[in-house]
C-alpha cells in the first residue's frame, strides 16, 4: 500500500493531502474522502487506507488548511473551540474549487483513473459530498453521506437545494437520534432527491449515534460494518 503526502495548490491556498493506493496495478478509481469535524487523524487515515486495499486511488484532504497549516486536534476544550471556529470556512460551495484542485493533481499521477469519481463524506463532510455531485455531475459517479450533518438547512447553497444537475448515484446513512440532523428533515431531502429524479438509498440508523463510523469512543461496528458494505457496493456500480 503506497502511503503519501501531498500539498495541494488550490484558489484559497496549499491543503495538505494524504493520499492512499495499492501498490501493484491501476490505474484506480479516485475517491474523494472528506474528513468529519474531528479533523484528520490516525483512525480516519485508517479508514481511507482500507478503502484503498480494495482497488480505489482516495485521497483524504485538510479542509480546515483555510485557517491554517495541517495540525491533528485533540480533546481539549482550547483545540474543540478552534475546530468550530475552523468548521465556518469549509461550505457547500468553496469545497467545489478544493475538489477541482484534487482532480488536478489525480489527473497527473499515473496511478489514477481519469473516469468517475467518488465522494465519501463524514458528519460536516457529507452535505459536501452532496454539493460535490451537484457542482461536478460530469465527473462524480457516486456520493456518499455518512452521519451527514446539516444536510437541509436555510441558505442557497444547501445540500438539498438544487439537485437537478446530479448524475450520481447517492447513499445517506442517516443517523435518527441525531440533533445535526434532524428526523424531520429527512422527508424534505428525500422529496428533494425525487423531484430531481435522483437513485439514492438512505439507511435510517436507528441503534447508533452520530459519528458511528470511525474508531473512537462513539464506534458503533454493526453500523460502521453496514457503511462500508454499502460505500464499496455504492462505488463498485458506479466508478
Amino acid at each position: 500500500m503506497i502511503e503519501r503526502q501531498v500539498d495541494v495548490t488550490t484558489p484559497d491556498g496549499e491543503m495538505t493531502t494524504f493520499i492512499f493506493h495499492p501498490e501493484h496495478g491501476g490505474p484506480f478509481p479516485v475517491v474523494l474522502y472528506l474528513m468529519d469535524a474531528p479533523s484528520i487523524r490516525p483512525a480516519l487515515r485508517d479508514m481511507a487506507s482500507r478503502l484503498a486495499t480494495t482497488g480505489y486511488y482516495v485521497m483524504l484532504p485538510y479542509l480546515f488548511y483555510r485557517g491554517g497549516p495541517y495540525r491533528e486536534f485533540g480533546a481539549s476544550d482550547e483545540d474543540m473551540h478552534a475546530r468550530r471556529e475552523l468548521m465556518e470556512t469549509v461550505t457547500p460551495t468553496n469545497i467545489v474549487g478544493d475538489a477541482e484542485a484534487l482532480l488536478a493533481v489525480a489527473a497527473d499521477d499515473a496511478a489514477a483513473g481519469d473516469g468517475r469519481v467518488g465522494v465519501v463524506g463524514f458528519c460536516m463532510s457529507g452535505g459536501l459530498a452532496i454539493a460535490l455531485a451537484r457542482a461536478l455531475p460530469d465527473r462524480i459517479g457516486a456520493a456518499a453521506s455518512i452521519h451527514g450533518a446539516w444536510l437541509v438547512r436555510d441558505t442557497p447553497d444547501s445540500p438539498h437545494v438544487g439537485l437537478d444537475p446530479v448524475q450520481a448515484e447517492l447513499y445517506f446513512a442517516w443517523v435518527e437520534d441525531d440533533p445535526t440532523a434532524p428526523l424531520d428533515t429527512i422527508p424534505v431531502m428525500e422529496q428533494a432527491l425525487d423531484d430531481a429524479g435522483v437513485t439514492y438509498t438512505i439507511d435510517r440508523i436507528t441503534d447508533a449515534v452520530h459519528g458511528f463510523a470511525p474508531a473512537g469512543e462513539r464506534y458503533d461496528r454493526q453500523a460502521s460494518e453496514l457503511h462500508w458494505e454499502r460505500v464499496h457496493a455504492l462505488l463498485q456500480r458506479n466508478v
